[in-house]
């Protein structure tokens, strides 16, 4: 079948099957997850920053580093810890000298790659953490006086420990608002458990191959961006953000418009690897989780009551359910 078709849109049963071949070919690497892999999938269809949470040792940090190879992108880890200063993720001016003098020359931090592994984010300060604002929103980086591009496609893969652990600083929520999911990293099966074991500690690491590269990526985002929504499922998908702010009892502060664009392109993207081009209500119900569980901040009452961002969403969703 022809990759593309007239108009130069790439050919969306071809573009599904290629998509589908990355996940099959991430799953090699990674045991079980099956539902976290598809949602790093939908981010990187829709040019999202995820973040992942979960406790150390459950795969984040070899899941981050599969997709690198799956999508042949240039990768870049940073490891963020309490003295992780903003010119260690950025880069700075460094001064060099040659025959006419000295001159200020930039020298690229980490940050210049399309893959970045922000891991333990959490465990830098609030004003390294800030350094990746303008990266993930803009895709560019300013030192000085000028500002420099990074290379597309660009995305912030970054694994956070839970708050609850000791050495964290939680992130400001302008940066939290710039990461389209919050996904949970579980702790696994038993099998799993056993499947990883087997993985890790055999005579053999599985060998993982290249399936799409960044060009075709970017094609595969310019479909998805093309998927329409329906009216009805429109309004269905803006009750339900607005009801973040409809004066419940156990949200302080509501999602922010931010929320809105992000559902709207993960139901599209859902929609996409579901070989369907039209989005339905499920697709919005189903990544309401991830694109809201971050973006809301739980009042007093919520968090005496040990009620969780997920059982408020859960709540929205059966008022706003479709008969």
């Amino acid at each position: 079948m022809s990759e593309w078709v007239n108009g130069g849109l790439p050919d969306p049963a071809y573009m599904a099957q290629r998509i589908a071949a990355c996940e099959q070919e991430i799953q090699k690497g990674i045991i079980g997850q099956r539902e976290i892999i598809r949602q790093v999938m939908l981010a990187m269809l829709t040019g999202g920053n995820v973040l992942l949470e979960g406790m150390p040792g459950l795969g984040k940090t070899r899941l981050v580093s599969t997709i690198s190879k799956v999508f042949d992108l240039s990768f870049k880890r940073i490891q963020f810890t309490p003295d992780l200063m903003p010119s260690d993720v950025t880069g700075t001016n460094i001064i060099i000298k040659n025959e006419q003098g000295s001159a200020f020359s930039f020298e690229r931090g980490p940050i210049f790659a399309n893959l970045i592994l922000a891991d333990e984010i959490n465990r830098a300060t609030p004003k390294t953490q800030s350094a990746l604002l303008e990266a993930m929103q803009e895709h560019t980086v300013t030192v000085g006086n000028d500002s420099h591009a990074l290379a597309e496609p660009f995305f912030v893969l970054a694994t956070q420990n839970p708050i609850e652990n000791e050495g964290t600083y939680p992130l400001p929520e302008a940066q939290l608002d710039r990461f389209m999911f919050k996904i949970l990293v579980h702790f696994p099966s038993r099998e799993e458990l056993k499947g990883i074991v087997a993985l890790t500690e055999g005579s053999q690491e599985p060998v993982i191959t290249k399936q799409m590269d960044s060009d075709g990526l970017m094609a595969a985002r310019a479909l998805v961006n093309q998927i329409p929504i329906a009216d009805a499922v429109m309004d269905y998908l803006l009750n339900i953000v607005m009801d973040t702010h409809a004066g419940n009892p156990y949200i302080k502060e509501g999602a922010s418009p931010r929320a809105a664009q992000a559902l709207i392109r993960a139901s599209r993207a859902k929609a996409f690897l579901e070989g369907r081009f039209n989005v339905s209500f499920q697709d919005v119900k189903e990544t309401a989780f991830p694109v809201l569980r971050h973006r809301i901040i739980l009042s007093f009452d919520a968090v005496s009551e040990g009620i969780s961002e997920d059982d408020v969403i859960e709540k929205i969703l059966e008022e706003n359910a479709i008969l």
